[in-house]
């Protein structure tokens, strides 16, 4: 009798060992449909699930990355992200430099525009500048406005 008792007590106790020492897969179909099964299907892409833990492992993949392949791709995401900040950083400076170019060719135009005198120094003396000098700089403002005033990368508008 304890025989028979000690035999069932052991085999009660393999049980869920005999268990957990088997292969589950998670798949997921054409559909996209997640399955789960004891078997590998053939001709799709399967993870091997722990079951005792709930992480699972590319059956396709084998292994692992090591240490040095982790680190490898941390670096390069790494390098990556700060190229990314150095481009935005570029990119935040043209468009300031841009808003700049914009206001100081309105105020100029603006001053050329109220019919006053326009008074330039060359050479050490003051002089004023001719109604054609005054209009070359009308046009060579407007363009500076064209290039900077409107968004980046569009087309120069006419005025």
């Amino acid at each position: 009798m304890n025989r028979k008792i000690l035999m069932l007590t052991l085999l009660m106790a393999m049980t869920p060992g005999l268990a957990a020492g088997a292969s589950v897969y998670k798949w997921t179909d054409e559909n996209g449909v997640t399955h789960f099964g004891d078997r590998q299907p053939t001709g799709a892409n399967s993870e091997q699930v722990n079951v005792r833990s709930g992480t699972t492992s590319r059956s396709q993949s084998g292994q692992r990355q090591s240490a040095q392949e982790q680190l490898g791709e941390l670096q390069e995401q790494q390098r990556s992200q700060e190229q990314r900040r150095q481009e935005t950083a570029v990119e935040e400076a043209r468009r300031k430099q841009r808003e700049a170019n914009c206001a100081t060719a309105r105020s100029n135009l603006d001053v050329l525009n109220s019919n006053a005198r326009i008074r330039v120094e060359e050479n050490g003396e003051m002089r004023y500048l001719a109604p054609d000098e005054i209009e070359e700089q009308r046009r060579r403002f407007r363009e500076i406005m064209e290039e900077n005033c409107g968004p980046e990368g569009s087309a120069p508008a006419q005025r």
